[in-house]
């Protein structure tokens, strides 16, 4: 593999799962974590002041938001959250050319 310029710590990844999804960073700026997301940041002050869960979901579902938001991780950012398993980066690693 070296002589053909590429890299040999390909051999150790799953060839089951596409390329591109076993090479990406773990936190590739994915946005803040959720309780710092400008969009999110009020509900979460909401909970830190005392309010009841359920009044914080339902100020989220009277402002057009997904009241489910708040069963998440809010160490985590949304959209690492909210992605799907495989995405469609590509074909499985062992049917890549």
């Amino acid at each position: 593999l070296q002589r053909d310029g590429k890299d040999p710590g390909i051999m150790d990844l799953n060839p089951e799962k596409s390329l591109k999804s076993q090479t990406k960073e773990e936190d590739n700026g994915d946005g803040p974590p959720l309780k710092e997301d400008p969009e999110y940041v009020k509900y979460f002050k909401m909970l830190s002041v005392g309010l009841p869960m359920g009044a914080v979901k339902n100020a989220l579902q009277r402002d057009g938001k997904d009241p489910g938001i708040m069963d998440l991780n809010p160490e985590k950012s949304l959209k690492s959250q909210t992605k799907e398993e495989d995405n469609g980066d590509g074909p499985p690693l062992k049917e890549d050319p």
